[in-house]
């Protein structure tokens, strides 16, 4: 039963995750589309359509108005859709956590580690910050500059491309390859909890213990890098990638703690049988 529980989380994490990341990019498509819209030349056009509608008493229709009203809903749908998905991973991912209640340290590490693995993963290649660059214009009114949607991933390699090299490689490192790292490391220990190598692993990660929220601190400090720009107006909308690299951070402290007493337990165990 506990090991049914357990693969039943897993592949509840991993569905929403994936449904999560689907539903983004559908998000972001639709909000792409709206700013397509809203850009100078195509507000032109609709002013013209509305006035040639307004001369010929409603028999020429604005298809622009009537398409950028449909992905107006249709955004609101979406959006709904996405964060109704964050919450329920959110909560899956509590019902990970609460587990340790009446799950053995092993499962429970495992569970963790796994829900960690898919937390970061999403986290990484689902957008983190949507960005809308927009300005009043005489005679169009508001129309956008520039729109762009970003990831961590796409964020790295667009930091590279600018020349910021250190800053890429600290995001590369503290929020991928050391969380990637620990968390397989982990996921590793729960597997083969009786080796020697096994305590030393989460000796290494208990030493790094200090440096927990650096990952936090480095994703935070990317987004407000993306954030910040020089035009007359920008917009930014966090997106859902924030909140399953922030279900990683918890996941992923609480499946160290569930390792150090898993070994702890295994070496009280093995101590006796000696």
């Amino acid at each position: 039963m506990a090991l049914f529980w357990v693969v039943l989380l897993v592949v509840t994490m991993a569905w929403l995750g994936k449904e999560g990341y689907r539903s983004a990019a559908a998000y972001e498509k639709t909000a792409r589309q709206m700013s397509e819209l809203m850009q100078a030349e195509r507000v032109a056009e609709s002013r013209l359509k509305d006035l040639a509608s307004t001369l010929t008493f409603g028999m020429v229709k604005n298809d622009l108005a009537e398409k950028m009203e449909r992905l107006r809903e249709l955004r609101r749908q979406q959006q709904r859709y996405t964060w109704n998905l964050a919450v329920a991973f959110g909560l899956a991912a509590a019902a990970a956590l609460a587990s340790g209640l009446f799950l053995a340290p092993r499962l429970y590490t495992a569970l963790l580690s796994l829900g960690a693995l898919i937390a970061l993963v999403n986290g990484l290649i689902t957008p983190i910050l949507m960005i809308v660059v927009h300005k009043n214009v005489e005679y169009l009114g508001d129309v956008v500059l520039s729109f762009e949607s970003k990831g961590i991933l796409g964020s790295i390699g667009k930091l590279f491309e600018e020349g910021n090299t250190p800053l890429a490689l600290i995001v590369l490192l503290f929020s991928i390859l050391l969380p990637a790292l620990k968390t397989l490391s982990l996921l590793f220990v729960s597997l083969f909890e009786y080796r020697p190598f096994a305590a030393k692993l989460v000796r290494f990660f208990k030493t790094l213990g200090k440096w927990s929220m650096l990952d936090v601190f480095i994703v935070s400090l990317l987004v407000v890098y993306l954030g910040s720009g020089n035009s007359d107006v920008s917009r930014s909308e966090i997106e859902i990638g924030v909140y399953f690299f922030a279900a990683y951070v918890f996941l992923s402290m609480a499946a160290s703690l569930a390792a150090e007493r898993m070994l702890e337990g295994a070496g009280g165990r093995k101590g006796e049988a000696v």
